[in-house]
């Protein structure tokens, strides 16, 4: 069994308040919530700092923790529950990101059984392919916004130019965690790589945290980061024989 944890903040740079943005008659954070809650998990949390998102959440029947405003990322928010609810080292727990209205439940359950059915890796994610799929072990090596492996000989002008994606995925941003891996995490310092990428999963292979990477059984839906992604996922949502 698993425990998903939903980290939502009100302060989004981008699109201000977007948990609470409507998408058809719900919030956004109402149908995130319900597609977690349909993924077979033990509990489902929503943790935030912010009162607003909090009423709103306890509305629609989630059951909310309140954390700390310092938090610097939804790991840190996820690891201060863990802490507080005393979970032992080697229960799961999985992230699902707040801004992910269109998750599919079966991801999130996938996310959660890759922990148990692979012993040394102490942290799960889910990939999809942007081509084809070329995979050692499955492990992850690195991360980055650009597409990896870089293809130095098709592209000499830059990303614009890049075509030839043979190998790399595209990492779907939902992790599950032991809870041990997760407290240790939230402990460590920013790395070199972390800074330069503004990817926190890169602390973590900077530390020698194993994160094991599956393919997607279920291709999960757009994120929302800007109004325009609003719009494609409430076009999405509203167009005839959507399963919402």
């Amino acid at each position: 069994m698993f425990r998903v944890v939903i980290p939502a903040r009100f302060a989004s740079t981008r699109l201000p308040g977007k948990a609470l943005l409507p998408i058809g008659c719900k919030p956004m954070l109402q149908w995130v919530y319900e597609r977690a809650s349909s993924a077979g998990a033990r509990e489902v949390f929503i943790a935030t700092d912010d009162e607003r998102i909090a009423s709103a959440a306890r509305a629609f029947g989630a059951e909310v923790i309140m954390t700390a405003r310092t938090h610097a990322s939804g790991t840190d928010r996820i690891a201060e529950v863990a802490r507080s609810r005393n979970w032992g080292a080697q229960e799961i727990v999985v992230n699902v990101q707040g801004d992910e209205p269109l998750i599919p439940a079966v991801a999130i359950a996938q996310v959660a059984r890759l922990l148990p059915a692979h012993p040394a890796g102490d942290i799960a994610t889910l990939a999809t392919a942007l081509e084809s799929l070329e995979d050692t072990d499955g492990m992850a090596l690195y991360f980055s916004r650009a597409p990896i492996p870089w293809n130095s000989d098709s592209a000499p002008a830059g990303l614009a130019s890049q075509s030839n994606f043979a190998g790399a995925r595209r990492h779907r941003g939902i992790y599950a965690y032991r809870v041990a891996a997760l407290l240790r995490l939230a402990q460590l310092p920013c790395g070199m790589l972390e800074q330069r990428e503004k990817l926190e999963q890169l602390r973590a292979l900077e530390h020698g945290l194993r994160i094991y990477v599956e393919e997607a059984l279920e291709r999960p839906g757009p994120d929302v980061n800007t109004l325009a992604d609003l719009e494609r996922v409430r076009a999405q949502i509203a167009s005839p024989g959507h399963n919402g």
